[in-house]
């Protein structure tokens, strides 16, 4: 499938999840023009705030090729990802990202995530949501473990 008809297939989705109660995103997850996971927002279908169409197809993908890394693979998203989604597409090594709509777009109808991406910016102390550092020391105890295990998988 080319570019156009991958991306109609994410915008497809994407008014498919509106008349179906989700929201209105959708996603597709691509190797060599084959689709490999399709998926739409249901954030208020399954109760997960987590649960946007570009984790969806990731998680489907994931679980379909038997791989955390989707080096090869395109993504196909009707709307700009927002940063969780975006953290998500980078830590899975998706190669390319291409998008209809944008933040800015989204931020029109209601979904505004530019505080998000102020926030990220700041400083841990200037954030509005508190970030406690507690019990660092016996945290430490993982990582020294990872750092020395000769059987870890690195991603």
């Amino acid at each position: 499938m080319s570019d156009k008809e991958l991306m109609r297939k994410a915008i497809a989705l994407s008014i498919n999840s509106v008349k179906n109660g989700g929201g209105p995103f959708g996603a597709v997850i691509a190797k060599d023009g084959e689709i490999i996971a399709e998926a739409s927002n249901s954030v208020t279908i399954d109760h997960d705030p987590t649960a946007h169409a570009e984790v969806n197809a990731i998680r489907q993908a994931t679980a379909k090729l038997g791989t955390f890394d989707l080096t090869g693979c395109d993504i196909y998203t009707s709307c700009e990802p927002c940063p969780m989604c975006l953290g998500a597409i980078y830590w899975a090594h998706i190669d390319r990202i291409f998008y209809a709509n944008n933040r800015k777009d989204a931020a029109r109808i209601g979904f505004d995530d530019e505080f998000i991406y102020r926030e990220i910016s700041l400083a841990p102390q200037y954030r509005q949501k508190a970030l406690i550092k507690l019990l660092p020391e016996e945290a430490r105890e993982a990582f020294e473990l990872w750092q020395q295990s000769d059987s870890k998988t690195e991603y």
